[in-house]
């Protein structure tokens, strides 16, 4: 909350005492996103006489205020700014209402206005209400500005929280994400409908914003200054001025990995509550068939009372033996008895294979759901930046698009628990043999023509059993263009003998090493 307008009115008030009284000696930029301003009492010979520096980082991506104890000028690629300003004098320091927005305000009635508003912040120079230049010109909206319509007047009263449906963002849009994150923690504890509760924590909790007790905290995995408990508290301070140089220092040194760390998190985690949801709703909905009466039961019931069943009724109520209770059948008045309960039958076959595909399907986001875990526990540990960007890059993990396992990526099978992939084109051969095989597993493909390539995945401590090995190899043989001949010879070999040089066309490899079986060509 370096940008928030509870923390400004502090701020401002440090810099009130600090900077009144001081002539704006010197402005200037020699970073793209950047401006220095030098205020002082006097100018000396050589330099200034007890400066104050004040640093102004004005990038999309962050925008802060420091205060360095010293700064020297690059005598290079540096460029004045806001000359018709030198030698005025600082006369006040202005908050502006409601708003993350102050001002110095000079003689002649000039004011440099530091407009915090994230990735649209800048500084701006009045003359009275007018808007006479601006540090970033590419923001032209803010050429529109008047000074005198800065100040934001907000009922903030308890009829207006009444009038708001008791939504407390709409009566203190100042408070922010921290502050919101804050109260959100607070309100946990008591119900909804306790509006005066509630009322009662956020006049606690404006006290509170009022108290120059400052805290630098990691929040989210990111270094932030706040003025409530968020997050795992690293250091607190009393001046603002202080607090912001350290958060500062303390946001460029570990804030990149931080950002970074933090961002991959939020994905991840956006992953794992999607992951997690489409279990609940496969489990329910596996649960429902299996509370069901079967459609094979139904069958059966029918089977056993064909004499019972008048002829083109549409519905039988007939004795259920599995629950020793009387059931209602509903049935094809056009089909004999004996048609409808293979219906059934087929309906039960069907069954069948969509609680098997549920039941696979929850194996498999397990076993995902796992995964991105084990990522999550991975990242969190990372310090060093480099190596945290090769862990994301390495495991697909910089876009918010679902991890996709081997089983989703390619087509796959499993025989004596083994489990065995096969890729479905040239390019997807390449993927399963360069991302997804290992050295200790094992690599198969039809000798001499184009064809799958397939793998099985290695077991520790175990040897490829000699049926696992000959069922790859047949359905090697089967995805290849020798599927409708007699016998395939197949190349077996363990997959670090295979290599994939550059300039090689897709699907294409060498092999050093490789034994080959023949076979008899069989799908899955």
């Amino acid at each position: 909350m370096h940008q928030n307008y509870h923390f400004l009115r502090h701020l401002t008030e440090a810099l009130r005492q600090e900077a009144t009284g001081l002539k704006f000696m010197e402005c200037f930029s020699q970073e793209k996103d950047e401006l220095v301003i030098i205020l002082a009492h006097a100018r000396g010979k050589n330099n200034y006489y007890r400066p104050f520096f004040i640093r102004a980082t004005l990038r999309p991506d962050f925008a802060c205020l420091n205060f360095p104890e010293d700064f020297n000028r690059a005598r290079q690629n540096s460029a004045d700014l806001f000359e018709n300003l030198y030698d005025l004098a600082v006369i006040d320091v202005r908050q502006f209402k409601n708003e993350r927005a102050f001002g110095l305000v000079l003689e002649n009635n000039y004011t440099v206005v530091f407009k915090l508003f994230g990735n649209r912040s800048n500084a701006v120079v009045f003359q009275g209400d007018e808007v006479i230049d601006l540090f970033h010109n590419r923001l032209v909206s803010d050429n529109n500005l008047h000074l005198s319509e800065l100040d934001r007047e907000i009922d903030q009263t308890w009829e207006a929280y009444q009038a708001a449906n008791y939504d407390h963002r709409k009566v203190f849009p100042t408070f922010g994400k921290e502050i919101n994150a804050y109260l959100a923690e607070q309100f946990d504890a008591i119900s909804a409908q306790a509006s005066e509760q509630r009322w009662q924590i956020i006049q606690e909790t404006l006290n509170l914003l009022s108290r120059p007790a400052f805290k630098i905290s990691l929040w989210h995995h990111q270094p932030t200054l706040t003025l409530v408990a968020l997050g795992e508290v690293m250091r607190e301070h009393s001046s603002a001025i202080a607090a912001l140089n350290d958060f500062y220092t303390t946001y460029n040194r570990v804030g990149v990995i931080a950002k970074e760390k933090g961002d991959a998190l939020k994905i991840l985690q956006k992953r794992i509550q999607r992951t997690e949801h489409y279990l609940e709703e496969a489990f329910q909905k596996l649960l429902g068939i299996d509370g069901e009466v079967k459609n094979e039961e139904i069958g059966h019931i029918l089977m056993a009372n064909l004499h019972q069943i008048p002829e083109r009724a549409e519905r039988v109520t007939l004795f259920d033996f599995y629950r020793n209770q009387d059931i209602e059948i509903k049935l094809k008045p056009d089909l004999t008895p004996q048609r409808n309960a293979e219906t059934y039958y087929r309906k039960s076959k069907n069954e069948r294979i969509e609680i098997e595909k549920l039941q696979e399907n929850i194996a498999l986001r397990e076993g995902e759901l796992e995964e991105l875990k084990n990522h999550v526990s991975t990242i969190e540990e990372f310090e060093s930046l480099k190596l945290l960007r090769k862990y994301l890059k390495t495991n697909n993990l910089l876009s918010d698009a679902p991890i996709l396992s081997p089983t989703q990526l390619f087509k796959h099978t499993e025989f004596e628990g083994y489990v065995i992939l096969i890729g479905k084109n040239a390019k997807n051969n390449d993927l399963l043999t360069k991302k997804y095989a290992y050295k200790e597993d094992l690599w198969l493909h039809a000798r001499d023509v184009a064809g799958s390539h397939v793998v099985v995945k290695y077991k520790a401590g175990k040897k490829f059993p000699n049926s696992v090995i000959e069922r790859a190899a047949q359905i090697a043989a089967w995805y290849s263009k020798r599927r409708n001949e007699t016998l395939c010879p197949v190349i077996v070999t363990p997959k670090k003998y295979v290599r994939k040089p550059k300039g090689l066309p897709e699907g294409e490899v060498i092999l050093d090493k490789e034994e080959v079986v023949m076979i008899e060509p069989k799908g899955m």
